[in-house]
């Protein structure tokens, strides 16, 4: 499964095209579909995006909930309904629908977060403002955070 790590500005241009940075491109070239799946972020005002096999799980998660409950409907609707599959061009760039340029207020610029399975994708203003408030967040909550010890390391 597909690592986002590092934070990149790129630009996006008249036509809502963005590219994806290389490192987020490299971590996905073992998926079978060549681009990313994004959708409006339940979390943040932002564009969360993922691989393929990423959202497959989270298909399946929905899926295991009761198929006639409100709750699997409202899953199934705010997440999958609401994701768009965006291929790379020959430039690995994709061309973001207007529902998620105005979710996350994009213009001229794009900031690509990496956060582990997942990237979101900020305007870079909104994103300044969250960044510091996460770090805060992080700095005071930090006890929280343990490695595991796994095969001697």
């Amino acid at each position: 499964m597909a690592l986002f790590l590092s934070t990149t500005i790129n630009k996006v241009d008249k036509k809502g095209r963005v590219s994806v940075p290389a490192l987020f491109r490299s971590a996905l070239a073992n998926e079978h579909f060549n681009g990313i799946v994004a959708y409006p972020s339940f979390v943040n005002p932002c564009v969360e995006a993922c691989g393929m096999a990423r959202i497959e799980r989270i298909s399946e998660s929905i899926d295991n909930l009761d198929p006639f409950s409100d709750e699997r409907d409202a899953f199934a609707t705010s997440i999958l309904g609401a994701a768009a599959q965006l291929s790379f061009d020959a430039d690995g760039r994709i061309l973001l629908p207007e529902l998620l340029i105005t979710t996350a207020e994009l213009e001229e610029q794009a900031v690509f977060v990496g956060k582990g399975q997942t990237f979101e994708i900020w305007s870079p203003k909104r994103f300044e403002n969250y960044a510091a408030a996460a770090r805060d967040l992080a700095k005071k909550q930090r006890g929280m955070l343990s490695l595991n010890k796994k095969d001697g390391a």
